[in-house]
C-alpha cells in the first residue's frame, strides 16, 4: 500500500546529482579493447560513456561525478569540465580498486541526497521521475532499476513482492531462465554512503544492498533498451543496438580539454 505523500517534500530532478562508475579495468574486453578504459569503448565514433551522459541530460540531470580509476586520464581529458555537453562534470579518481561501494564512498563529499548511481558499462533506458516518485512514496532507502531478460544466468536475478519491495538478490549461476535482473541504476539515500567504511573495497550489489533489504529496497522495472558491454559479443551487439543514439550524440562530441579533478583525497 502506498504511503501518504502530504508530509514528504517533492524532490526536483535537478537537485539530483549522478555518480557514474567508470573506473573498472574491463578485463573481459581486453582482447578487443586494450588501449582505453571500458567506458571509453567506441560505439561508432562516440565513447560509450557519452551515451550515458546524454541519457542523464535527457532526464534533467546535468551535474555529474565520474568515478574514474583505470586509465582515468583518458576520460578526464576527453570530457573535461563538461562544457561541451552542457553539463557540470567532476571527477573522483580511485588509486586502487575500491569496488562499486568504495568508489561511491570516495565521492561522498560531492554527492547529492538522494544520489543517482549508474554503472558505466551498461546502457539502460531508465526514467528519473518514476524513480523519484517510488523513492518518495515508499520512503525507500534504495530504488533499483530492474530489467526483464530471457536468461538470468549471466547476471543473477532479483525477486520482488507484490508491493515492489525487493526480497532477494540471487547470485548469478544459482538459477537460469527468464527473470528480472539488476540493471545497474540506483537511487539511494546519502546515509547509506555515510555508513560505508572509507578506503575499503566493497560491492554495493553483493555486500551492501542485501544487508538493506529490511530497511526498504524497491525495484522499478524499465521496459526500454538494456545492454551491458562487458563481454566482446555484447560489445559488438551494442554497435547495432545503439546506432540511433550514436547519431544523436555525435553532434555533441567534445575535443580533449583540461579536466577538473576533484576526487583525489590522498
Amino acid at each position: 500500500m502506498m504511503k501518504k505523500l502530504e508530509d514528504k517534500p517533492e524532490i526536483p530532478s535537478r537537485a539530483v546529482r549522478a555518480f557514474v562508475l567508470c573506473g573498472g579495468r574491463g578485463t573481459r574486453l581486453r582482447p578487443v579493447l586494450s588501449d582505453r578504459p571500458k567506458s571509453m569503448a567506441l560505439i561508432g565514433a562516440v565513447p560509450f560513456l557519452q551515451l550515458l551522459l546524454e541519457r542523464l541530460r535527457s532526464q534533467g540531470v546535468d551535474d555529474v561525478i565520474l568515478g574514474t580509476g583505470f586509465m582515468a586520464e583518458q576520460i578526464e581529458s576527453y570530457f573535461g569540465s563538461g562544457n561541451k555537453l552542457a553539463m557540470h562534470i567532476r571527477y573522483s579518481r580511485e588509486h586502487e580498486p575500491l569496488g562499486t561501494g568504495g568508489a561511491l564512498k570516495l565521492a561522498e563529499p560531492f554527492i547529492s541526497d538522494p544520489v543517482l548511481v549508474l554503472n558505466g558499462d551498461s546502457y539502460v533506458e531508465w526514467n528519473l521521475v518514476p524513480m523519484l516518485e517510488l523513492f518518495r512514496a515508499k520512503d525507500a532507502d534504495v530504488v533499483v532499476v530492474l530489467h526483464a531478460v530471457a536468461d538470468v544466468t549471466r547476471y543473477g536475478s532479483v525477486a520482488r513482492d507484490h508491493d515492489g519491495r525487493v526480497t532477494h538478490f540471487i547470485e548469478k549461476g544459482v538459477r537460469a531462465g527468464p527473470g528480472l535482473i539488476n540493471a545497474g541504476v540506483y537511487l539511494l539515500r546519502k546515509q547509506i554512503v555515510r555508513e560505508l567504511p572509507a578506503g575499503t573495497a566493497i560491492s554495493l550489489e553483493r555486500e551492501v544492498f542485501p544487508r538493506l533489504l529490511d530497511r526498504g529496497v524497491y525495484g522499478l522495472v524499465c521496459t526500454g533498451l538494456f545492454i551491458d558491454i562487458g563481454i566482446p559479443d555484447d560489445f559488438k551487439r551494442a554497435q547495432a543496438l545503439l546506432a540511433s543514439r550514436v547519431s544523436a550524440a555525435s553532434h555533441n562530441s567534445s575535443p580533449p580539454v583540461s579536466p577538473e579533478v576533484l576526487g583525489d583525497t590522498t
